[in-house]
């Protein structure tokens, strides 16, 4: 079976630490169930993803180069 994760067109997913959340949420001014939402099955998640965990999501961009959004696990 293929792991989607590892697909060169999936960006790159990865679980905040409490520090880099707290950065997050004050840079921005909002908290964590202000995110928007990914479900906790999809495939692009890391294996270590859990419900309430905040993921930060790198994408290639044509203007900025990259762009980073952020998004809340939920079931």
């Amino acid at each position: 079976m293929v792991d989607v994760s590892q697909h060169e067109m999936v960006p790159e997913h990865t679980v905040l630490d409490e520090d880099e959340l707290e950065d997050v949420l004050t840079e921005y001014d909002i908290d964590s169930t202000d995110l928007p939402k990914i479900k906790r099955t999809d495939p692009a998640l890391p294996d270590d993803a859990e419900v309430g965990d905040v993921i930060k999501v790198v994408r290639d961009s044509r203007t900025t180069d990259e762009a980073v959004v952020y998004r809340l696990v939920v079931e």
